[in-house]
């Protein structure tokens, strides 16, 4: 069991030995990101995508209590969010397990990192993001991703 979660999970384990020289506890595959949510109610999914992302390419399906949106950078123009962290902590507890999910896994990494420097010890990353790298015709939600995975979403 893990005692600095109290979620007795063979992932949170393997999570955070692939998290080893990271600056934030470990990283989650988008498959073992949805079992954690289904099995322990104080686990959160932050999508981490700008508004317009989450308007335009689709959202995950979980419910509304597990998952919440703070963007990491703002959209049009793509500045950093300097309101990250205050938003962060309008939808989560320093004790919740956070697992942040971005398009690719790349501003993901960032929220981690930032959210570990403000307090959250328990913060993850979504390996792959919403809709995983890009093919070799450039399209995503073929390699990798929450949606190449078949777990819950819905579209624009």
């Amino acid at each position: 069991m893990s005692t600095k979660t109290g979620i007795d999970s063979d992932i949170l384990e393997r999570a955070r030995e692939r998290g080893t020289g990271l600056p934030y506890a470990g990283a989650v595959t988008p498959q073992e990101a949805y079992q954690l949510l289904e099995e322990h109610p104080n686990v959160r999914l932050i999508d981490v995508r700008t508004n317009a992302e989450r308007d335009w390419v689709g959202r995950v399906a979980i419910p509304d209590a597990q998952h919440g949106a703070v963007q990491w950078s703002t959209y049009p123009g793509g500045v950093p969010n300097p309101a990250f962290a205050e938003q962060l902590a309008a939808l989560a507890s320093k004790d919740d397990v956070l697992l942040f999910l971005c398009r690719s896994g790349v501003r993901s990494r960032h929220a981690a990192r930032l959210a570990t420097e403000n307090g959250y010890a328990n913060s993850f990353d979504i390996l792959e993001g919403f809709e995983g790298d890009k093919d070799a015709e450039g399209h995503r939600k073929t390699v990798g991703g929450w949606c190449k995975a078949g777990l819950p979403w819905v579209g624009a």
